[in-house]
């Protein structure tokens, strides 16, 4: 008999799973429904077009790339009702995953290939397409390895912020009802709240309460500053990663603005002169200047050093993908593998990566290169990408941030060191190693994506072949994109800052012009940072033998404070849901805990459409932030507490929508018991009559009488009846002592 679809995530979805327990995804292995159809390739090729021409104007305008999955799949949903036949669930995650590549390879370009226009090294459109394609490529060929490590092998193991966001948005919009209200809620309140928080001067988005003379006194005294983001989106995020990775990644940030900042500052505030790599002497830089100067290389180091640790915990993982991929070739194919365990064939890979390996080796060739210049640039290309497939894939699963711009530093830098020991210099060295970190970089932002949509789709039961197919299209598609709308871009723009005498705007594409930076110092044969690097890789190492994720950490030593902290309020929230949850037990247990996780899916649904609308904004001529201001903003000690009460309302939000309707079931429940109503059968009924018997079984209720049941529901036994206005058996109750004296 054929499995049949389900309309509810399982209970162990997110859950560790014990010794010889499988995870059974939404829609069963046995199961059949319309996938990878010509209707969602089509919407999501259409959807990888528009926002992949929007997040490219974006990232060059502001530094930030448009987050297209979520919305995507809020769009996917809407989309799906308008046909005769309504879009499966299976379509719509076809659909989300196309229309997501978009901001990966985007990202990939943003961030390194306007460099190319900065240095006046005019590329041809076609060498830009390549670049993403090539990069893009070659981020799916090699992740595709790395599925069962990071979807299947460790289901449970790490949050994925961002795929658990997809998957709720797409399970609610599947089952409707009082679920998918309470979603578009939580969408509508934090796409409002941050939309005009991070587009507008209504209120500071960041407090760092330096209106405070003790606080302002640590700033100034021993650089050392505490910043809070009070958005929705990084509150939802945190709710999502749960305490322990929130923690995680908040001490990285503890140790790096409140620990290694003071202690440079403090070491070197004597010094007259600029420390390489800083461009300033110590004593004249503020916290943030140090800690983008010295620190933040040393999460480098750190961020690097533990995806070399990933890479080796996943290699038996990764043998073992191999090994049942040959054995199934050898059996006569994929099939007798389960559909939901179904890759591309291991032959597909191999050959994927031979072509694209070719293809890198004829771009390179000619850049006017020699044969030894070329091979090694050649193994500069696999070995980065390969490598950061598995850092990006981690961070992803873990906090949903992809360290691309530190590891598109990092491949920039070592690049050039490499390249400057065979005698590559000049225009064509700053062409060569740009080429090279636009693919490294392409090949990183596009497998973090990729190992969101394949957990997305682990989850709800999608076949893994089917998406791995359609993923190669997406990157084609905006790469062919990227090209077109980039070489439009320069003639219309400038890139970086303006050059004397050109009338042109400017897009001030700030990841590029630090790439420009960088490949043009290096070319010139600065020194490098080393010992920065190895102090962020000491570091991991350290992690790793406390048994302490080292990439959460280094993540955390990486990126600013302020967008860690508000991470572990969230993380905190969830914690002491789950605890509240597991008292209650039951039905109305986990409802509270789903509630509590489709509130912060809808806080990073809603994050990411305020950002997309905020770009979109900064986009119309003559845009200016003060378009709406408030009063008091230009005063921090009103601006910030009114931001901190914001951030405290979103809180009180997402704990009370969450727990609202097991205090409402439980009342309605006894209600319904002491006026004599029938309980609910209704679908998603969570406390009934029937809950209450079952209760009593399970010894929850002590003592098991009625008096144990009053108590139980918080009622005092004069109370009993009150809201029956005089029911006959209330009545009766009252005046029949045997039954009285019986309970």
């Amino acid at each position: 008999m054929e499995a049949t679809e389900t309309r509810s995530l399982p209970e162990n979805a997110y859950l560790p799973l014990p010794p010889g327990e499988h995870y059974q995804p939404m829609v069963p292995a046995g199961a059949s429904l319309p996938e990878a159809t010509w209707r969602s390739v089509a919407w999501g090729v259409l959807f990888c077009v528009l926002f992949t021409a929007a997040s490219l104007y974006s990232g060059l305008k502001v530094g930030q790339v448009m987050e297209a999955a979520i919305p995507i799949s809020i769009l996917a949903i809407g989309l799906g009702r308008m046909f005769r036949r309504r879009s499966t669930l299976l379509e719509n995650v076809i659909i989300t995953g196309i229309g997501g590549v978009s901001g990966s390879v985007v990202a990939g370009a943003a961030f390194t290939l306007p460099a190319l226009y900065i240095l006046n090294l005019d590329p041809h459109p076609l060498q830009t397409i390549f670049i993403c394609i090539a990069g893009g490529m070659l981020g799916v060929l090699f992740l595709l390895p790395l599925r069962r490590y990071f979807v299947r092998e460790t289901h449970g193991q790490f949050p994925y912020p961002e795929a658990t966001a997809i998957t709720e948005v797409l399970v609610t919009g599947e089952k409707g009802g009082s679920q998918a209200a309470l979603l578009l809620q939580a969408t509508g309140i934090a796409a409002v709240y941050d939309f005009f928080v991070t587009t507008f001067q209504v209120w500071k988005e960041t407090v760092d309460l330096r209106f405070l003379p003790a606080i302002e006194g640590l700033a100034q005294k021993a650089r050392m500053t505490l910043s809070f983001d009070a958005l929705g989106f990084i509150l939802g995020l945190g709710y999502v990663m749960g305490l322990r990775s929130s923690l995680l990644l908040c001490a990285g940030g503890v140790l790096s603005n409140l620990v290694l900042v003071p202690l440079i500052w403090f070491i070197g505030r004597h010094l007259p002169e600029a420390v390489y790599p800083g461009t300033q002497a110590i004593s004249a830089m503020d916290a943030n200047q140090i800690f983008r100067g010295y620190v933040r290389l040393i999460g480098v180091g750190a961020i690097a050093t533990a995806g070399i640790f990933g890479i080796l915990k996943s290699l038996r993982i990764v043998v073992g993908s191999f090994s049942i991929a040959v054995k199934a070739f050898r059996a006569g194919g994929e099939q007798a593998l389960e559909r939901t365990d179904r890759d591309v064939s291991v032959m597909t890979i191999l050959l994927g990566v031979v072509i694209s390996a070719l293809a890198v080796a004829v771009f390179l060739g000619n850049l006017g290169v020699g044969a030894t210049v070329l091979l090694v640039g050649l193994v500069l290309v696999l070995l980065f990408s390969f490598f950061f497939t598995s850092v990006a894939a981690n961070a992803i699963a873990t906090t949903a941030r992809n360290p691309v711009s530190g590891m598109t530093m990092l491949t920039v830098i070592v690049s050039s060191v490499v390249l400057l020991e065979f005698g590559l210099t000049g225009r064509t060295g700053m062409f060569f190693v740009m080429a090279i970190a636009g693919m490294v970089c392409t090949a990183l932002s596009v497998s973090g994506q990729t190992v969101t949509d394949l957990k997305v789709g682990y989850w709800l039961g999608s076949t893994p072949r089917a998406q791995e197919r359609v993923k190669f299209l997406g990157v084609l598609v905006s790469s062919a994109v990227v090209g077109i709308v980039l070489v439009l871009l320069a003639r219309y723009f400038q890139f970086g800052e303006a050059a004397p005498g050109d009338a042109r705007p400017v897009l001030v594409s700030p990841q590029a012009s630090l790439m420009k930076v960088l490949v043009e110092g290096f070319m010139s044969h600065q020194p490098v940072a080393y010992l920065l690097f190895a102090i962020g890789a000491v570091i991991a190492v350290i992690m790793e033998m406390l048994s302490v994720p080292a990439l959460t950490f280094a993540l955390g030593m990486y990126l600013p404070l302020e967008l860690n902290s508000p991470a572990l309020v969230g993380g905190f929230i969830a914690h002491f849901l789950t605890r509240r949850s597991e008292r209650v037990g039951g039905e109305a247990g986990r409802t509270m805990r789903e509630r509590g996780v489709v509130v912060a899916s809808g806080l990073l649904a809603g994050g990411a459409l305020g950002g997309v609308f905020g770009a979109a904004m900064r986009t119309i001529p003559g845009f200016s932030e003060d378009w709406v201001r408030l009063p008091f903003y230009a005063t921090d000690s009103i601006s910030q507490t009114v931001s901190l009460l914001g951030f405290a309302a979103l809180c009180a939000y997402l704990w009370f929508a969450s727990v609202r309707r097991e205090l409402f079931e439980q009342v309605r429940a006894a209600t319904r018991l002491r006026v004599g109503q029938p309980a609910p059968t209704s679908p998603g009924s969570d406390a009934t009559a029937a809950d209450l018997v079952d209760r009593f079984l399970a010894g929850h209720i002590q003592p098991p009488n009625l008096m144990g049941a009053l108590q139980y529901m918080s009622l005092a036994p004069g109370e009993i009846g009150d809201d029956a206005h005089n029911y006959a058996w209330a009545e009766a109750y009252r005046n029949n002592p045997y039954q009285k004296k019986a309970a």
